[in-house]
């Protein structure tokens, strides 16, 4: 296992009801995306994925990073077309089982984040960050353009400022990356876990159904004209009105009462 000198787990698991805590655990590699990090947070994602008790996700990382992109180490000892073929493919499944997920993640990120690393904060439906955490997609500056990590990028910030950060390799701190829109919330490092919990609350405390219907169609309507996007809307706005959670969170509206959601 490529850097790995531990039998600790290259992505560890906690849990506390609804929440579920994921964290990449390579810390003397800054926790570079090796193959085997990629196959242990595709399994912890598919976990979730099937387990309807989970709320929240938060993942975070070991170490003074929070992911330094790919393991470039480990990419050049395998000079193979089809091998790059198959590692790029496994990073996309890994960021599409995020945005998959019928939860919200929330990347708390400390440090630094690069290529694959911003990739994978820009993959995630939330993101909250240390005023010490820097991020950039830094691939061009040795000879290889992040061209997969442009694709959440660009999903994040504008056309001009995703760009310029994948042709010049620019760093931006986590003002500018909150400015842009790549996260959400850039505070103090000393508040960065309560604020993450304060997010995980405000979440949890809110329909699970609802939340499973709107986190599948926000992601949906992105790639439809708006025609598409709306009638999209309208049919998911009607299937969620059939769930018990959407009657139960009117009547409690109405009687001026807590509402109370099914599991």
């Amino acid at each position: 296992m490529t850097g790995q000198s531990t039998d600790a787990p290259l992505v560890s698991h906690k849990r506390d009801g609804g929440r579920v805590d994921l964290c990449l655990n390579r810390p003397a590699q800054f926790n570079a995306l090796s193959e085997e990090m990629l196959s242990a947070l595709k399994a912890e994602l598919d976990l979730i994925a099937r387990d309807s008790s989970v709320r929240c996700v938060v993942l975070s990382a070991a170490g003074k990073a929070f992911c330094a992109g790919h393991d470039l180490r480990q990419m050049r000892a395998s000079p193979c077309l089809d091998y790059y073929r198959d590692l790029f493919a496994r990073c996309t499944e890994v960021m599409q089982a995020i945005v998959a997920l019928p939860v919200p993640v929330i990347a708390r990120v400390h440090g630094v984040a690069t290529a694959a690393g911003c990739q994978l904060v820009a993959s995630c439906d939330l993101a909250v960050a240390s005023d010490e955490a820097r991020f950039a997609v830094s691939g061009i500056n040795v000879g290889l353009f992040c061209s997969t990590p442009a694709v959440a990028l660009s999903r994040n910030v504008s056309t001009k400022r995703a760009f310029e950060m994948l042709v010049t390799a620019r760093f931006i701190d986590a003002a500018i990356a909150e400015d842009w829109g790549l996260i959400n919330k850039a505070i103090p490092a000393a508040e960065l876990d309560a604020t993450v919990e304060n997010m995980v609350n405000v979440i949890m405390a809110k329909s699970p159904a609802a939340m499973r219907h709107g986190k599948a169609m926000f992601y949906a309507q992105r790639e439809q004209t708006r025609a598409e996007a709306y009638a999209l809307a309208a049919e998911v706005m009607a299937q969620n009105m059939m769930e018990d959670d959407a009657g139960e969170g009117i009547d409690a509206f109405l009687e001026k009462r807590p509402a109370v959601w099914s599991a």
